[in-house]
């Protein structure tokens, strides 16, 4: 699936490294909940008004990227952490 509507999936995976023109940004890896395909995105594609990270586990939304449909855009959390609880 390339492009096209919101989807959902989980988080599955970060990586320290990876993402970013020069590799040096943290990427993280989403699966799709319906087709179970993996897209890669780093943390500039998350779409918040607090926290811009992202754990293992939590469910998410977002969309294929056109340009490139292994790269996952527009990430939005679906469960915001309360910030004492995030930070224990």
């Amino acid at each position: 699936m390339s492009g096209g509507g919101p989807r959902n999936g989980t988080i599955v995976d970060r990586r320290p490294s990876g993402g970013g023109v020069s590799g040096a940004l943290g990427s993280y890896v989403v699966r799709d909940d319906e087709d179970e395909r993996y897209y890669t995105f780093d943390y500039r594609q998350i779409v918040t008004e607090g926290f811009r990270t992202i754990r293992t586990g939590e469910p998410v939304r977002f969309h294929v990227s056109v340009e490139s449909p292994d790269r996952a855009e527009f990430v939005i959390r679906l469960d915001q952490p309360d910030p004492a609880e995030y930070y224990r």
